[in-house]
This record gives C-alpha cells, sequence and structure tokens, in this order.
C-alpha cells in the first residue's frame, strides 16, 4: 500500500474536485449567515454578560454601595491587568529647560520601572504664586510627534499659562519610547503605535498580563513624579486626555484616589456599542476577560464618584456617541442618587475624533471651576509651539538607542520567569480554557451525497453548540464493517484541505473534514480594524471578543473538534476506539488542545503548527498568533506541554513553525519535543499512525 505522506505529497496534483463544490454553502443563504456566524455569536454571548451587569449597577443607589462597586472594580481590573510591578525609585531628572516667560517646560526622563524610561515634558506657571494645581496629561494616538503634537502642545501650555503645572509623557510605541525601534527604518517596525501595542500586548497576554498594566502603571508614576515637585498642590490634581489619551484617563481615575477631576474626551462609549460597531480596539484598551468580569465604561465613572467627572465626546466619533450617552445616563443616575448630580457632566461637540476646540475649553472651564475655585477663564489663548526635537529630552530621539532601555519586550521575558507556576496538569490547561464542549444534539442536516471513484462524499453541517454550526464534508470509502477515522482540521478550510482528505479516504478511513468556526466557509467577512492588522492579527475581532468573555477562541474550536468527535464516534461504520486527527496551520494549534483534552482521539498529527507560546515572546514580530492565544499560559504550561501529557497517545510534528511562519529546524523542534516525532513534509514516516 503506498504510504500516506505520499498520497498527501501528491494529492494536490490528484485532486480535481473545484472549492465551489465543497464550499456548498457559499451561495445560499445559509452560507451568508455563516459567515457573520462567529462574530454574531461572540456579540450576543458579551450583551447576555453586559445585560446582567446592569442589573447589577442598576441597584446602586448609596454611598456605601458605590464604595462597594469601587473596590469591586479595582480588584477585578488589578487582577485583569496581571497585578502591578513593586514600587521602585523614580531616579528623575531634567535633561533639558525651555523658559517661554510666564511658563517653562522642562524635559524630563523618569523610570517607571527599573531601566524603563519614561520621556516627559512638565509644562510649569511662573506667574502667580504655587503651589499650583496639577494636570495629569496621558496622550492619545495622533502621530507624530507624541508629546509634542500640535494640539496637546496647544492643551499644555493653555493649562500652564491658566496656572495649572502640566505633565504629558510619551506612551508606548511613540515619540521617544517606541518598543519595535528599526534603526534602518529610523521608526518603528510595524510602523503605527497602535499596531505595535497590540504586537506587544500578545506577548504579555501569553505572560498572563496586560499591555495596559504597563501603561496604566507609567501613568502612576508619572503622577508620582508630578506630586514630587514642590510646586504641584497634591490636594488638586486632575487627569484629562483624549483616545488613548482619554483611554488612560478614565483608567488612571477609576484606580487612583490621588487624582481629584476627570475629564477624558473622545473615548467612553459602552462595550455593547463597541461591539455593535468598531469592535475592539489596541490592546491597550482591551483587558481581557473584562466582559465576563461584569465591567463596562461606566464603571469608570462610578468608581470616580462622587468626585467631579466630565465626559467629553464628539457626536461624529468613531466611538459611539449612543454608548456614551447611556455610559452618561446610568453615571448620572448613580451620582445623582447618593446627592452629587452637579459633579458629572458631558458635553457634546458637533465633530469628530479630537481633542478639538470646543472640548478643550470645555475642559478649561471644568478644572478651573473644581481646581482653581472658578477663578479661571475658559477662553482657549494663542500659544506658540515647539520643535519636536527641541521637546526631546534624549539625545538620539529613542530611549532605546541612547539609554539601552528596557522594553515591553524585554521586560516582559523577566515577567515570564518570575511568574512561572510549577504543577500544572491537563485538569490545570480545561480550567484555563473553559473547555466544556456541548452536550446537546448535533443536529446534522445532509446536503446530499456525490459517488467518486473510491469514496462517497457527503457535504454535511453539524451544531457544534447552539449558534454554532459546522460545514463539513465526509469521505466515506467504499467496504463494509467499522473503519478507522479521521478528523481534518485545515486552518485555510475544509476546501483547501480536500487534496489530502481524499489521500486519506484512498487509504480506506473514513475522513470527516471540518470548517471550525471562523475558518473555511464560517470566515467573518468583514475587517473591522486597519489594513495592516488582518495580517499580523487574523480575526482579531473575534479572538480578542473570545477573551474578553472568558473563553480563548482555540477553545471554542478545540470543542469543535471534540463535537467532531461525537459525530464519528456515533456511526455504524466507524471504529470509535480508532479516531485520528490532523491539524493543520492555525487550526493546529487548536487541534492540539482538542487532542490533549478530549482522549477519544487516538492520535493526533499537526502539520506546520506554531512551535510554542514561548517562541512568541523571545521573536519581536509575529504573525497569524493572536488566534490561538491563551491568556496567562505560559504561567503554567506551553504547547510542548501538552504533547507530553497526552502520552501514551501518539503525536506528530510536521514542519513546526515559528511566529511568523517559517521553518524552524528539526534540531530546534526535536529539542522542545524530545518524545515526539518532528518530521519534514515528504517523509514517509510523518503519518506512519495512519498506515
Amino acid at each position: 500500500m503506498r504510504t500516506l505522506a505520499a498520497f498527501l505529497f501528491l494529492a494536490p496534483l490528484l485532486s480535481g474536485q473545484s472549492s465551489g463544490d465543497l464550499d456548498f454553502l457559499s451561495g445560499q443563504t445559509d452560507g451568508r449567515a455563516l459567515r457573520q456566524m462567529l462574530h454574531e455569536s461572540l456579540r450576543a454571548k458579551a450583551l447576555r454578560m453586559l445585560d446582567a451587569r446592569k442589573q447589577e449597577t442598576s441597584r446602586i443607589s448609596s454611598s456605601q454601595q458605590v464604595f462597594e462597586r469601587r473596590r469591586l472594580v479595582r480588584d477585578r481590573m488589578t487582577r485583569a491587568l496581571g497585578g502591578f510591578p513593586e514600587r521602585t525609585p523614580l531616579n528623575a531628572r531634567v535633561t533639558g529647560t525651555l523658559d517661554r516667560g510666564d511658563y517653562r517646560v522642562e524635559k524630563v526622563i523618569f523610570e517607571s520601572q527599573p531601566g524603563f524610561y519614561v520621556t516627559a515634558n512638565l509644562y510649569v506657571p511662573q506667574r502667580g504664586a504655587g503651589p499650583y494645581p496639577a494636570i495629569l496629561f496621558p496622550l492619545g494616538h495622533e502621530e507624530p510627534g507624541a508629546k509634542a503634537y500640535t494640539v496637546w502642545q496647544q492643551l499644555l501650555i493653555s493649562f500652564a499659562k491658566k496656572g495649572f503645572v502640566a505633565l504629558a509623557w510619551d506612551t508606548l510605541g511613540q515619540g521617544e519610547r517606541v518598543q519595535l525601534w528599526d534603526e534602518d527604518f529610523g521608526a518603528s517596525k510595524v510602523v503605527r503605535s497602535t499596531t505595535e501595542h497590540t504586537m506587544v500586548g500578545l506577548q504579555t497576554l501569553l505572560a498572563g498580563d496586560s499591555l495596559a498594566m504597563y501603561t496604566i502603571w507609567d501613568g502612576i508614576r508619572a503622577l508620582d513624579y508630578l506630586l514630587s515637585r514642590p510646586e504641584v498642590d497634591a490636594a488638586r490634581v486632575g487627569v484629562t486626555g483624549n483616545s488613548g489619551g482619554g483611554t488612560h484617563s478614565s483608567y488612571l481615575a477609576a484606580l487612583e484616589d490621588r487624582i481629584h477631576v476627570a475629564a477624558p474626551s473622545c473615548y467612553l462609549t459602552s462595550w455593547r456599542r463597541l461591539l455593535e460597531t468598531i469592535g475592539p480596539q489596541d490592546a491597550e484598551q482591551c483587558i481581557p476577560p473584562w466582559i465576563s468580569e461584569g465591567l463596562d465604561h461606566a464603571d469608570f465613572v462610578i468608581s470616580f464618584a462622587p468626585k467631579p467627572f466630565l465626559v467629553l465626546s464628539a457626536i461624529r466619533d468613531f466611538f459611539s456617541i449612543a454608548g456614551a450617552r447611556e455610559t452618561f445616563s446610568e453615571a448620572e443616575r448613580i451620582y445623582d442618587s447618593i446627592g452629587a448630580a452637579e459633579k458629572v457632566r458631558m458635553v457634546e461637540a458637533d465633530d469628530r475624533h479630537g481633542f478639538t476646540k470646543p472640548r478643550r475649553e470645555a475642559a478649561y472651564g471644568w478644572f478651573s471651576k473644581w481646581l482653581q475655585g472658578g477663578q479661571g477663564d475658559a477662553t482657549e489663548p494663542e500659544v506658540k509651539l515647539e520643535l519636536e526635537e527641541d521637546l526631546r529630552c534624549t539625545r538620539t530621539g529613542q530611549v532605546t538607542t541612547s539609554l539601552k532601555a528596557e522594553t515591553v519586550f524585554t521586560r516582559n521575558q523577566k515577567r515570564v520567569e518570575q511568574n512561572r507556576q510549577p504543577g500544572a496538569t491537563l485538569a490545570t490547561v480545561r480550567r484555563m480554557l473553559s473547555f466544556d464542549p456541548a452536550k446537546a444534539p448535533l443536529n446534522v442536516k445532509s446536503y446530499g451525497r456525490s459517488k467518486r471513484t473510491a469514496y462517497e462524499l457527503e457535504r454535511l453541517v453539524f451544531q457544534s453548540e447552539p449558534g454554532i454550526l459546522i460545514p463539513a464534508l465526509l469521505y466515506l470509502p467504499s467496504g463494509e464493517g467499522r473503519k478507522p477515522a479521521l478528523i481534518l482540521a485545515d486552518g485555510r478550510g475544509k476546501s483547501a484541505a480536500n487534496a489530502h482528505a481524499e489521500a486519506l479516504a484512498a487509504t480506506g478511513r473514513v475522513v470527516l473534514s471540518v470548517d471550525l468556526r471562523g475558518l473555511g466557509e464560517t470566515r467573518p467577512t468583514d475587517e473591522r480594524n486597519g489594513s495592516d492588522w488582518p495580517r499580523y492579527f487574523g480575526d482579531y475581532y473575534s479572538a480578542m471578543t473570545a477573551l474578553l468573555t472568558g473563553k480563548p477562541l482555540a477553545a471554542m474550536r478545540a470543542e469543535d473538534i471534540s463535537r467532531a468527535v461525537d459525530l464519528l464516534a456515533a456511526r455504524a461504520d466507524v471504529d470509535a476506539a480508532r479516531i485520528a486527527l490532523v491539524g493543520r496551520e492555525s487550526a493546529a494549534v487548536p487541534a492540539l488542545y482538542a487532542a490533549a483534552l478530549d482522549a477519544r482521539i487516538e492520535t493526533a498529527v499537526l502539520d506546520r503548527m506554531l512551535l510554542s507560546y514561548d517562541s512568541v515572546i523571545r521573536q519581536r514580530i509575529h504573525r497569524a498568533v493572536f488566534e490561538n492565544a491563551v491568556q496567562g499560559a505560559l504561567r503554567h504550561y506551553d504547547l510542548p506541554d501538552l504533547a507530553r501529557w497526552m502520552a501514551p497517545r501518539k503525536v506528530k510534528l510536521v514542519d513546526p513553525v515559528d511566529p511568523v511562519g517559517s521553518l524552524v529546524t528539526l534540531e530546534t523542534a526535536r529539542g522542545l519535543y524530545p518524545d515526539t516525532e518532528v518530521l519534514r513534509r515528504g517523509i514517509t514516516e510523518a503519518f506512519q499512525p495512519f498506515i
């Protein structure tokens, strides 16, 4: 008999099947619905959780309940962030000063963590008597310029002229703090700061942290520095920022008692409206498992009550104005119930995203009212802007080249080593994944059979769980009696796997080739993020929403495979004791999870699978990994552990790949998988378990 590996090598040349014949739902109403199935199911799950949260907060009507909610929000938020680092010396220093008469700009560098340098500009009034009220100003994502961006300078100088000390710092990925700096490009390797956030954000996620832990901690340490200055009145501190700065203004307001007045701009909406419109944003704006923890945007405002909070919104923003209004309405009710109705307001401007003049002047007025006794002027003055290079704090313009600074990439590797928790088992993995395949009927629907030379092909759909339908092709070889069976899950979909399925069926096996949720015919058609995101992160909307609702997408796909085992095991022509699994490319990691957690799978072959999660945190760039991320995995286990824990059942790796999809050496792979066969495609032993 011809070996299976040889069949797989030649199969693309032997197959005459068209993908249109195999993607049999594509032209039907069912097919169009399938494209949105994953997004809709995740959104429905999230909305149920958000509804439950709304029921909880609707009962808040006293100061004691607000206090309890604040404590709950902080506890859950801190846990989701991964916990904060130790508070270490700031080692702050001023590297230069610009004297502009009625104010000065100091160029400051401090360490939010050891060797983790933060570049900042401090705007200090030089008129009137101090100590002055202060404004903490986390930056948004406007590029280029970071802390030198023209609108930010307008705000910061205006605050200084109005008698406020104001501090702005370069956030991760911007200005002098690019985390993936490329000397040849003279820019980030991935160009945009938000792309950089999510690139390193996946690495921190695997470590059990959120990227927002780093950015929030920078803000907390910036506040430490601000309050260390003798010019600052520690009893009069506000926070404001736009977009990503609005995000961090909201975070810091919820977490920090030392902030007395808040005014985030162009961020607050609601998770319900986010999921209905633009979807989850970059990694610093998403803190899994936020939604399953019962949290929403209104919790930032509630946690700040009864202190003054101003919501600044744009009617034509991409952050839904309907969500902002709903969040404000919820917060307003709670402020009113505790006798603080005058301390929460919302200002809407009929314009687009940005800290535009109407919102800037509303902010000046709000901070003047609560931090200056209403004595200040809300009118914006004319200012003279500085050149970006004149505001730089480092010699080269980058902390990595001037100061040999630590980055999130290097700090994260240390966090992984520090936070490893030995003693994990498959039970640990099952718990972390919430792996629990449905027990409901599969509700199999056939779309007809057709006769082939050596087998019959049946097109069918089965229900993995309510609302999740799995299109599949069932290859039935001729002959009587129970036959060994195999599940084929290909990341490119069942039509791409047809040649391999035919080769497998030719060996006398029943083959079930499946489109796991979000793959093949069920791949969502809309990409809700920037044009470079699908290339790096795949279906980010689904992967991040899954994490936010408490269950990784890889776990859901592994459950689809387990349900496929249910389908085969129930058939009279299948030997249920001889069910094998082949997982290919982006379906290989879910296949490994399924094989490890479902003992009915006798053997697993993993083709072009990611070598390990550890490889992701040790290589700066990754592609097509996000869909297979499990939060905190590296605190407990890695992919090689899953293969090892499957013993005595068999696992074989074929052409394992690194985080960008390039083949790794056999020596490297065998070093991580010492008890697993690791082979190159075309070697006949690769699929020997099925011969």
